[in-house]
């Protein structure tokens, strides 16, 4: 549903009527923010950026009623949106779900297309393939039984999505008896080149890597990488979120239960792990948490949230020669659990979305050293989990 509740709100919805173009000539810039709604958050929030003052208006364009659309991807060409409902045993809806969104070109509102079951509990994260074919899904599920599990969703030309055509199940590790009894696949994503997939199983400690081949069989497209079906990291360590460097020859995956970076050297579907990379300072006494990570717009950085007791983005330069990791900053979020955070259009903003204290923080960056500066604004809002520009990777 659209709120006019305001005034400003009205001037917004004019606003709205600008298409991507003439926003961008404005420096305003749609936001589409994630939550979970097991609180006061209704689903997904549409609002505006401003790039010139660093604020995200306060008053939403549209909130899409959903039930804990934890995780945003758009489709390659940018015109559908596709939301994980991160639903299980406890919820409101107990049944795991995707959702496809249509999303209009002139507003950046949302239209619902359809949705259908992911086969699994908590359904975490999602990618779309290069192609635009498929969405490869991340059944977190907390229970022990029945476990998480990879499960791959066709998707029609006009964004409709069909029932789950494949399964791909893993072995937990069971190094931690509290949260690897079981596998929980948190993300899967494609490699540079289109061929792979990549799953990252934080119950099994592993990274598994599947060749990805829709043509030889669109309804099974994924197959175990016969030269190298996973690759083993640290008991315990719990892989989480990766992302590909800007040349794709390295690949970044952060360590959730280790709190770390773990530097791979990456090709032809293959994984050499180089090194990792704490993020918190060697006279650190807390609780490390590992959680998202990206690449800045220029391909020059790597940034990863740090939550637990930490709560800390972190900034890395990235070797242009190698690919590794030379520490630049660390910062507070001012905030709890920063779950997911983004680089606005114009690359000089970083948006943190600290779930546990209910709000959006923005932070000014320097494209030039990497450091994030002062706090431009801090928007309160219930339990946000992602954040997503139409630039977001």
């Amino acid at each position: 549903m659209i709120r006019k509740s305001s005034h400003r709100a009205a001037a917004l919805c004019m606003l709205a009527a600008l298409p991507f173009s003439a926003m961008a000539a404005e420096k305003t810039y749609p936001l589409w923010i994630g939550s979970y709604t097991a609180g006061p958050s209704e689903g997904i929030y549409v609002h505006r950026f401003d790039s010139q003052t660093g604020t995200i208006a306060s008053e939403p364009l549209q909130v899409v009623k959903a039930e804990n659309p934890s995780w945003l991807t758009f489709s390659p060409g940018r015109h559908y949106l596709y939301a994980v409902n991160e639903n299980g045993p406890d919820q409101h809806d107990i049944v795991g779900r995707v959702t496809s969104f249509r999303v209009d070109p002139t507003t950046g509102s949302l239209e619902k297309i359809n949705d259908v079951k992911s086969l699994g509990a908590e359904p975490t994260h999602l990618s779309a393939s290069t192609d635009g074919t498929h969405l490869f899904v991340s059944n977190y599920s907390v229970a022990a039984d029945p476990g998480g599990t990879l499960v791959v969703i066709p998707v029609d030309r006009d964004g409709r999505l069909q029932p789950v055509s494949q399964v791909k199940t893993h072995r937990a590790s069971q190094a931690n008896p509290e949260r690897q009894q079981s596998p929980h696949v948190h993300s899967a994503v494609e490699s540079p080149d289109g061929r792979y997939v990549l799953a990252q199983d934080l119950g099994a400690d592993k990274i598994y890597i599947y060749r990805y081949d829709p043509a030889a069989n669109p309804e099974y497209p994924l197959t175990a990488n016969p030269e190298q079906p996973f690759v083993q990291l640290p008991e315990g360590s719990g892989p989480r979120h990766l992302v590909f460097g800007p040349t794709g020859k390295q690949a970044y995956a952060t360590l959730e239960m280790l709190g770390a970076i773990a530097v791979f050297d990456y090709a032809d579907g293959k994984l050499t792990l180089k090194r990792m990379v704490p993020l918190a300072a060697e006279d650190f006494k807390g609780r490390n948490k590992a959680a998202a990570l990206h690449v800045s717009p220029d391909g020059r950085f790597l940034y990863a949230t740090n939550r637990g007791t930490a709560n800390q983005l972190v900034v890395f330069q990235i070797d242009p020669n190698d690919g590794q990791l030379v520490l630049v900053s660390r910062h507070s979020v001012e905030g709890e659990e920063p779950r997911e955070f983004t680089f606005d259009p114009s690359g000089r903003f970083i948006l943190v979305a600290n779930q546990n204290s209910n709000a959006i923080v923005v932070m000014e960056r320097d494209p030039a050293t990497g450091k994030a500066g002062k706090i431009t604004q801090t928007l309160p809002f219930p339990s946000p989990s992602d954040v997503k520009f139409a630039t977001s990777p």
